[in-house]
């Protein structure tokens, strides 16, 4: 009850905070490319339940229903887009999901169905929490686009290479979890970096 009360006020905070921001944001979307303002994808929360989560739009519509996962070097992010991908703003929507209760501000990274079999131990701990906007697995692959060897399969190589070094980091997440890592986790969400650890979650 703690993390949820905490959660609404940030939350509902944020957006009123940010308002004057998000507003301009949608615009140049918009003037971009065209096409909507919101990109929304189904990913799994709490226990399974999926859910649809928002972010602003980031590549041309044809880009946006494609793979689901997307290397830095994808031509179908749009200019506006890679600014918004480079500066993790493209997530602020999310917070409307914290709103309604199928995300909270720090947690594990939600994941697509596609990679995230609800039915394996490894992913039903995960599951046990709800997702976040930020988390230990997001700062520690802040920069995940950039991973992605030139020419390689991108689907194959995020399974095979690098969820399962996030899924222990997000495992470390769930079994630490607390209010002053939350505090930690969202200052170096503002502040840029990432904590240290007594391992290295796989990296």
């Amino acid at each position: 009850m703690q993390k949820r009360s905490f959660d609404l006020l940030a939350a509902l905070f944020g957006l009123l905070l940010l308002l004057p921001l998000l507003l301009p944001l949608a615009l140049l979307i918009r003037l971009d490319s065209s096409g909507p303002i919101f990109f929304r994808q189904q990913r799994l929360g709490r226990d399974g339940v999926p859910f649809n989560i928002l972010k602003f739009r980031s590549m041309t519509v044809a880009g946006s229903d494609g793979a689901q996962v997307t290397a830095g070097s994808n031509a179908r992010i749009t200019r506006v887009g890679r600014l918004l991908r480079r500066s993790r703003i493209d997530e602020l929507p999310q917070l409307w999901n914290v709103l309604k209760g199928e995300m909270s501000l720090v947690g594990p990274r939600p994941e697509v169905a596609r990679f995230a079999d609800p039915n394996e131990p490894v992913r039903r701990e995960i599951l046990s929490v709800r997702p976040g906007i930020t988390g230990l697995t997001q700062l520690l692959y802040r920069d995940e686009e950039s991973m992605f060897p030139p020419d390689c399969d991108v689907e194959r190589f995020y399974r095979e290479e690098l969820l399962p070094r996030k899924n222990r980091c997000d495992l470390y997440y769930v079994r630490h979890q607390n209010l002053p890592l939350d505090l930690r986790l969202i200052l170096y969400t503002l502040i840029g970096g990432a904590p240290s650890l007594p391992h290295d979650c796989g990296l």
